[in-house]
């Protein structure tokens, strides 16, 4: 599976996601779908970046866009992570690195001097055609959730 490109369609994909669902992209065309990579739960980027996307929820939602999380985190920790901080939209789990792949998110880290292949924080905005209008590598949270919204209203 090669990986997705701007303003072409995103290939359908489906992944284990929170409440018991499969989400399929294909399941949202007529709506705009956020899709945000982060690297961990309950870390203090990825908790801040999830409240940020939380608190724009509503404004979202009038724009008619879905948002979705993303972590190699199993369902059990996503289930947690958002019930401790209430986020109205699903987190998907991508143990097998799939979604990673296909978004190209994985990169080569380092923490304390060791290098790892982590997830790099990463935001996608997906058209109601299904259509990747942008996308954001590297992402500093503060401010990105805006950003994001600004993006999606632009459409």
């Amino acid at each position: 599976m090669s990986s997705v490109e701007l303003n072409k369609t995103v290939p359908d994909f489906e992944g284990p996601a929170t409440g018991d669902q499969l989400v399929r992209l294909a399941d949202f065309r007529g709506k705009n779908v956020v899709i945000y990579f982060y690297p961990k739960d309950n870390t203090p980027g990825c908790t801040t970046e999830g409240q940020d996307f939380r608190d724009r929820m509503q404004a979202f939602a009038e724009l008619d866009t879905e948002i979705f999380g993303v972590s190699r985190d199993g369902l059990k920790a996503h289930e947690n992570f958002r019930t401790k901080h209430e986020f109205p939209f699903h987190l998907i789990s991508d143990k097998d690195e799939e979604l990673c792949k296909l978004f190209d998110v994985i990169k080569l880290k380092k923490l304390y001097g060791k290098e790892y292949l982590g997830i790099d924080r990463s935001t996608f905005l997906i058209d109601a055609n299904g259509v990747l209008r942008n996308e954001w590598r590297g992402v500093r949270v503060k401010g990105h959730a805006d950003e994001v919204l600004e993006a999606v209203k632009a459409l």
